[in-house]
Parts: C-alpha cells; sequence; structure tokens
C-alpha cells in the first residue's frame, strides 16, 4: 500500500525521483513538440480561491492554482511517475532518516534565484502554530514538526536547514518510504521570504503573488476571473506547451456548461466545478463525459463539541439513516461508490466496511438511545451547512428528507460562499458541515491522520487516545500485513464512534474538447496543467 521510490541506480542509498518518462537526477524533461493553434485551456472554477498560498490552501480550486504556480523539490510526470523537478539530485543516509537534495538552477517568475533557504523558511513557516496552517500535518515527518506545531519545542529545531544556497538537508522523525512523494504535495513548495515576510496579503492579489512554478498569475478579478501565463523563468519552460490558463467564476454549473457548449470554455468539470447534475444523463448518452475514479471521499462532519452531535449514538442515527445508493444512483450519476468507511476504494482496509446502507431501524434505535443518554426528549434544532454548489445542494436535500423520514427530525440547510463556509467550520460554527478529502500519496495514513488530533484539518474537534495510539504504533510497523491491521483497528474505532458520515467515494468527471490533450486530474484528484496542450 506504501508507494516507495526506487532508484534505477545502483546504491540504493541515492535515491532519485525516476520515471519512464520523466526526467532523471541529472535531466531535465524532453521538450515536447509544440502543436499548432493557440495554446490557452479556457475553463471555470466554482468558486474563488480563499488563497494561494502554499501554507493555507486547503481546497482543490486553491491547490490547482498554486500546482500551477509553484513547483517543489519533486513533481509527477505526464505519466504520474515521481520525477526530479527543483531537486536536481537526491541522497539519503543508510537509515533513511537523513535526505540531502542538491538544487538545480532554477528561479522565481521575478528572475531571482530559487535557494534551499526559501524551501527551509517555507517549511518552517507552514509548520509555526503562528501560521495554522491548515495541512501542517503533512510536515510532521520532518523531525520536530509536530512539536513545533504544537508549540513544545520552537521552530528552529524543526529538521530541515539549508547548508547553503542549493543544499537542503533533511532530517526525519523515522524512516518514511515515501518521503519523496510527499515532497511533491504543494505544502513542500518554497515560498519567497522576502516577499512573504513584506506583504501579509502576497498571495491574494496577482500583482504580489510570486511563485517559481510553470506558469505565472497575470489577472485576479476576484469573483470575476483568474488567468495564469506561461512562466518564461521556469526551469522546465520547454515541456510546458500552455501559453495561458484562462479561468471564469461561475457558481451556476447550468451557465458554465452553456458556455462551454458555446465554444467559450474548453474543458470543463470536477474537481475543479460540477456539471449541472439534470445534464449527466445526456452528457453520458452522447458520450462526451470521462470520467475517473479517484481516491477521495464526500463525508457530513459533525461537530463533536456541540449537543446533541457531542453523543456518538446521535452521531450513528443521523449516519446509519442515510441512503448513499440513491444519492449515487439519482443524483452524482458518475459511478461514484457509497461509503461505509473513510478509507477510499482504491486502498481500502476493510472492503465490505464498518456498516450497511439505509439501516432504519439501527438509526431510530440509536437515536432513542443518544437522547436518553443526554437525558433530553426532543432534539435542540439541527442545522446542515454547505458551500455553494447544485450538487451540493441536492446530495443535502436528499438527506434532509431522509433524516425526516427515518428520525423524523427537521433539519434546516444552509447554504454559504466557499471562503466564509471554510473559516465557519474552522471555527466551530456548524452542526453537520459538507467536506470531504483526497489524498496526497496512495496510502491509508493520509485519511486516517486529519482524526488524529484537534488541528486546522480536523473540523470535528473529534479526539480519542487508543487512536492516537493506534496511528503512532502504524509509524513503526514495517510488517504490511500489520501495520494494515493497525490501521483497520484504528478506521473501525472511528466508525464506531462515527464524527463523520461517510456518503460516497468520489469519481471525477468532466468534459472536454478533442483538441484538448494530455492529463490534467490523476488518481489521487490532484490537477496539474504542466503537461497539458492544445492540438
Amino acid at each position: 500500500m506504501v508507494i516507495a521510490i526506487v532508484t534505477g541506480c545502483a546504491n540504493p542509498n541515492q535515491p532519485t525521483a525516476e520515471g519512464e518518462g520523466s526526467s532523471t537526477s541529472n535531466s531535465v524533461s524532453t521538450p515536447t513538440e509544440k502543436s499548432q493553434g493557440p495554446q490557452i485551456l479556457k475553463t471555470n472554477l466554482l468558486s474563488e480561491p480563499p488563497s494561494v498560498d502554499p501554507a493555507l490552501a486547503e481546497d482543490v480550486t486553491s491547490m490547482a492554482i498554486v500546482r500551477a504556480a509553484f513547483d517543489g523539490l519533486t513533481r509527477k510526470d505526464k505519466n504520474g511517475k515521481l520525477m526530479n523537478s527543483v531537486a536536481e539530485k537526491v541522497d539519503a543516509s543508510k537509515d533513511m532518516m537523513t535526505y540531502t537534495f542538491k538544487l538545480r538552477d532554477t528561479k522565481w517568475s521575478n528572475g531571482d534565484p530559487v535557494t534551499a533557504q526559501d524551501f527551509e523558511f517555507a517549511w518552517k513557516r507552514a509548520l509555526d502554530p503562528k501560521t495554522a496552517s491548515p495541512r501542517a500535518n503533512q510536515l510532521y515527518f520532518i523531525k520536530n514538526g509536530e512539536k513545533a506545531n504544537r508549540g513544545e519545542v520552537g521552530i528552529d529545531q524543526v529538521g530541515v536547514k539549508a547548508q547553503d544556497d542549493k543544499t537542503l538537508v533533511v532530517t526525519l522523525e523515522k524512516p518514511t518510504p515515501y518521503f519523496l512523494e510527499l515532497t511533491s504535495d504543494f505544502i513542500y513548495y518554497p515560498v519567497n521570504k522576502k516577499v512573504v515576510t513584506s506583504n501579509p496579503k502576497w498571495a491574494m492579489e496577482a500583482a504580489t503573488l510570486l511563485g517559481n512554478g510553470p506558469f505565472k498569475m497575470e489577472t485576479w478579478n476576484h469573483k470575476s476571473n483568474l488567468v495564469l501565463v506561461k512562466n518564461d523563468q521556469y526551469w522546465d519552460k520547454n515541456a510546458v506547451n500552455l501559453e495561458k490558463l484562462d479561468f471564469s467564476i461561475i457558481n451556476d454549473e447550468n451557465t458554465a456548461l452553456s458556455m462551454f457548449d458555446n465554444g467559450e470554455f474548453n474543458w470543463l468539470g470536477s474537481p475543479l466545478s460540477f456539471l449541472p447534475v439534470d445534464a449527466i444523463p445526456e452528457l453520458k448518452s452522447a458520450g462526451k463525459l470521462t470520467t475517473q475514479p479517484v481516491a477521495a471521499t464526500y463525508w457530513y462532519e459533525f461537530n463533536t463539541e456541540k449537543p446533541p452531535f457531542s453523543n456518538a449514538s446521535i452521531r450513528k442515527a443521523f449516519a446509519y439513516a442515510i441512503n448513499r445508493q440513491e444519492i449515487v444512483d439519482n443524483i452524482t450519476q458518475t459511478n461514484e461508490v457509497p461509503a461505509f468507511g473513510l478509507v477510499p476504494s482504491s486502498m481500502s482496509l476493510k472492503p465490505d466496511g464498518y456498516f450497511t446502507d439505509n439501516q432504519d431501524e439501527s438509526a431510530k434505535n440509536m437515536l432513542e438511545k443518544g437522547m436518553k443518554e443526554l437525558g433530553i426528549k426532543e432534539l435542540p434544532p439541527i442545522t446542515l451547512s454547505f458551500n455553494t454548489a447544485e450538487t451540493h445542494k441536492k446530495i443535502a436535500e436528499a438527506i434532509q428528507a431522509q433524516w425526516k423520514r427515518v428520525l423524523g427530525v427537521e433539519v434546516k440547510l444552509e447554504n454559504k460562499e466557499f471562503k466564509v463556509f471554510l473559516e465557519d467550520l474552522h471555527q466551530g460554527n456548524f452542526q453537520i458541515g459538507r467536506l470531504g478529502s483526497s489524498a496526497s500519496i496512495n496510502d491509508p495514513i493520509e485519511f486516517l491522520k486529519i482524526f488524529k488530533d484537534k488541528n486546522e484539518s480536523n473540523m470535528s474537534r473529534w479526539e480519542n487516545p487508543r487512536y492516537k495510539e493506534l496511528l503512532n504504533k502504524s509509524d513503526f510497523e514495517q510488517d504490511p500485513d500489520k501495520r494494515r491491521a493497525i490501521l483497520q483497528e484504528a478506521e473501525s474505532l472511528l466508525m464506531d464512534e462515527m464524527p463523520i458520515a461517510p456518503i460516497y467515494y468520489y469519481s471525477m468527471s468532466w468534459v472536454k474538447n478533442d483538441h484538448v490533450k494530455g492529463p490534467i486530474v490523476d488518481n489521487l484528484a490532484k490537477v496539474d496543467f504542466k503537461w497539458v496542450s492544445i492540438e
């Protein structure tokens, strides 16, 4: 289950992120033949990116823009294989606890050199509790990363150090076979210290955003449109075909599809936006729809610090009363799979799941049990919050009706603009909230660790000492079968406590003009425009 990067070199302690069709430790991507015609990808974003700061991005829209504007030590190539990117060479110690990255000559979009100090500053900044990065736990593999993020040690004790401008040395907490793959994640991207420290809002405007990636931001008219153009300072610019990424920001799916039909967009769909639910059957029958399963889960999260969802029995009642098959058959309609656990199908720990669908009687019994445990005869008003999207709204309406039919509970629906919605979830201003997650690596720990502690990514505020103990134990278990058993026990505990109600495992669906070539979405639901071309 753990993806390890295996070098083709004779020395196993000198890993390089090599893959077929990708660069090696001493080469760059092969220049691609330029296609004829305007190299412009035109598409839609369902919502305004809340932030394109690598330390603060947490939604798929922001992540896609960050991945376009920045580059890390490693990156996935067009075949999905890991390649060296800003890192020209990688050496590892025999115990796999220390990695030394030698950087190639690369530049920020303003022409300044990218240095090892930029990486050190970026990683320590993301771990600094003052930054409140929602993805800081992705850096806990680094020595003292978790302790620094908790304020238990100083940020200067984190195991990342720039030896000189071109040498970055990283010390880990423990051997981590998939560490090189982690360095392709956006939380590991560098940021320019001078720019970041001089302007707290540097990542909120096109004029001040400074990146080192394949594209640079040219225009950002908030809540209207966003344009990125090819970065002529990018080290691998010969591999980039697109000259422009032209994003509209329209939260009406029908309007966006009409624009695609009229030729105003040449690619449209998830994970950057939704296609209209009512249009799915026609798009499928016409053969226009592309669907791809991904390692991602859609769920509802309960605020476990507020009654009545402070009670596990009541959380189970609401989770058991959902008819997931009805939702994927009648609303999403693009081969999503009902979810009976947190971890997606592609890396499932228990394929049959931990409960069954549409358990009406069990749900009623759990509600009665939970109300007795709380000493109440009726539930307080219940509100389900979601961000603006037709699909989220239709799913919420369907589940609202199911809860009314099975539990006799009236649930109010609350639709919010995405940025406001996220802020409220982080602050605990919700009872039930729509959420979901994809993975950075193909391993169950990516999902399970979200609920290890009360932190920026765990909106439920649920915490369990045994769960934490199991995840810690899994970190040191080298036997794959034993590790899998430990993680399954952890997921079983999570599903018994039910701080979330899993609903389905995602499939990503889109429509595109036949002239659009190259991968955009990978099997982990990551969006990367570097390899796209227009023929």
